[in-house]
């Protein structure tokens, strides 16, 4: 029985299955195209002697259809039924789904357009193959026909045990996994089709790509898993070229890594460079080249980068791995890399060497998704921390405005402090940064660290800029920032203390704009 919404392959593994000898049962849009290739086919309606009906909403709902499928063939009672009422057994079962997902994530998708793309009689027959798969194999996917058809030839066109009970929980996956995008999109809609922020019932598809040798802490079990529908350019797509399996901090300090350095593509065509330890950036910059782009990141804290993880928004050439390799790092990242630069870092084994492409559109998703955080029973959801300030959305609140350099790296620091764990305070100068003060619980002190890092890098902040990540509660932060030679500020602005800080930074001679967003990362 073949029945499928995707085609591709089909041709090719229905001509396999009729050279094993198998009889092709198929619905209208599949049957055609099998027919065309000039394949003998039943179409369905000629099987069951009853047409498909209203639309093509019935078509397979049929016990000679259902019969077929679910009969246990160890059992003569259920035997005895199908020979008593004429229908054979229905041995393999090719169905994928009406494109529901594919539907609602097109723009202007009505109520209407969703719900006729919400198939009935795929995940029947799906389910009901599934649920006999010691009978009857079921195949939801086509990049399975290929090695699928090698078993059947190999198997006197019969699939072993293992490999329909592989099948089987392939497909429960497949129908959990299309149910869910049902629930998550309607429970999300008033009556009328329109839409409200979150859904009722969130239901969350994952596919585990590979255990890891342990979580956060060695006496901790871990795996992977990746968004069934992943976000092109996200770490859950990169290919590891080399070097040893990923860990979960390798993980997730990849993934900070990666979206912050992503996150300065539309500051211009400059190469990026970040490098991360311990989930946050310990130093970041752009340049014209990648190697120049390292060279001052590194500079910025260079005891911190030892063993972190470093990003490239560029495909790096044999120079930049040379340098890089010549600091111990766990992960090195970018979008890709020469012939003449893989064969330096081959001679690090260890190193993981990540690829992964850049997306589209510079700090957009190609599909809306959800940030999530576990609790202790239950699920923290909301929307991507998703911004686009630009220069001209900047609000000047000081007497003083910054010169274009300075908004320049006034923009550069925002996005680098929008990575760093809160309370976050970014120095920085000339597209690179110079301090960064990360996760501490009063701003003042981010403040002080942050050149406290400086000083250690023997970097002077005369003339820097800062970003911090929420507003500066009282002007002392301010004064900390001034005291070590900071010229402007970036800042959200909302404290009901703003004048008062705002005042100060025009008694230092700074100047100051609010963007009127917030980046927590907690």
């Amino acid at each position: 029985m073949l029945s499928v919404s995707d085609k591709t392959g089909l041709v090719d593994f229905a001509r396999g299955l009729v050279a094993l000898g198998v009889t092709l049962l198929s619905t209208g849009g599949t049957a055609k195209a099998i027919a065309e290739a000039g394949l003998p086919v039943t179409e369905i309606g000629n099987y069951t002697g009853f047409p498909e009906m209203l639309d093509g909403r019935v078509k397979t709902l049929h016990p000679k259809v259902h019969g077929g499928i679910l009969a246990r063939r160890d059992l003569p009672a259920h035997m005895a039924a199908l020979e008593q009422h004429g229908m054979p057994t229905i041995d393999l079962v090719v169905v994928n789904l009406y494109p529901f997902r594919e539907t609602v994530a097109r723009l202007g998708c009505t109520l209407v357009d969703a719900i006729e793309n919400i198939d009935i009689g795929g995940p029947t027959m799906v389910r009901a193959a599934a649920k006999n798969w010691e009978h009857v194999g079921i195949v939801v996917d086509p990049t399975d026909y290929p090695v699928l058809l090698e078993e059947l030839r190999a198997n006197h066109a019969a699939l072993g045990p293992g490999t329909r009970f592989a099948l089987a929980r392939k497909a429960f996956s497949h129908t959990a996994a299309y149910d869910g995008a049902i629930s998550n999109w309607l429970t999300a809609r008033a009556p009328d089709g329109a839409p409200a922020a979150f859904p009722e019932r969130f239901n969350l598809q994952a596919v585990k790509m590979q255990d890891l040798r342990y979580g956060e802490n060695p006496h901790q079990h871990a795996a992977f898993y990746r968004d069934e529908f992943a976000v092109p350019g996200s770490i859950a797509s990169h290919r590891q070229l080399q070097g040893k399996e990923l860990s979960y901090n390798n993980i997730a300090d990849a993934d900070a890594a990666w979206e912050c350095v992503k996150s300065l593509l539309d500051l211009g065509d400059a190469a990026a460079c970040v490098i991360v330890k311990h989930a946050n950036p310990c130093g970041a910059a752009v340049a014209q080249s990648p190697l120049a782009a390292y060279a001052q990141a590194l500079a910025t804290d260079p005891t911190s980068a030892f063993g972190g993880i470093i990003a490239f928004n560029r495909t790096l050439d044999a120079a930049t791995v040379e340098l890089v390799a010549a600091q111990f790092m766990e992960v090195l990242i970018a979008p890709g890399f020469t012939n003449d630069a893989l064969e330096v870092i081959r001679h690090k084994a260890n190193v993981r060497v990540l690829e992964i492409a850049l997306p589209r559109v510079a700090g957009a998703p190609a599909a809306p998704v959800w940030d999530m955080k576990r609790v202790a029973g239950g699920l923290l959801l909301q929307t991507p921390d998703i911004d686009h300030i630009a220069a001209t959305d900047l609000k000047v609140v000081t007497k003083k405005a910054p010169h274009p350099d300075q908004v320049r790296d006034l923009l550069f620091a925002w996005r680098v402090a929008k990575y760093v764990k809160s309370n976050a305070i970014v120095y920085c100068a000339d597209g690179r940064t110079l301090g960064i003060g990360a996760g501490q619980m009063s701003r003042v002190d981010s403040t002080r660290i942050a050149a406290i890092k400086a000083a250690h890098a023997k970097l002077s902040l005369a003339g820097s800029v800062v970003a911090s990540d929420a507003f500066f509660p009282f002007r002392d932060g301010l004064d900390v920032a001034a005291d070590n030679g900071a010229v402007a500020v970036i800042q959200p602005g909302g404290s009901v203390r703003d004048e008062e800080v705002i005042a100060a930074a025009d008694e230092r001679g700074i100047a100051m704009v609010f963007t009127g967003i917030r980046h927590f990362r907690h």
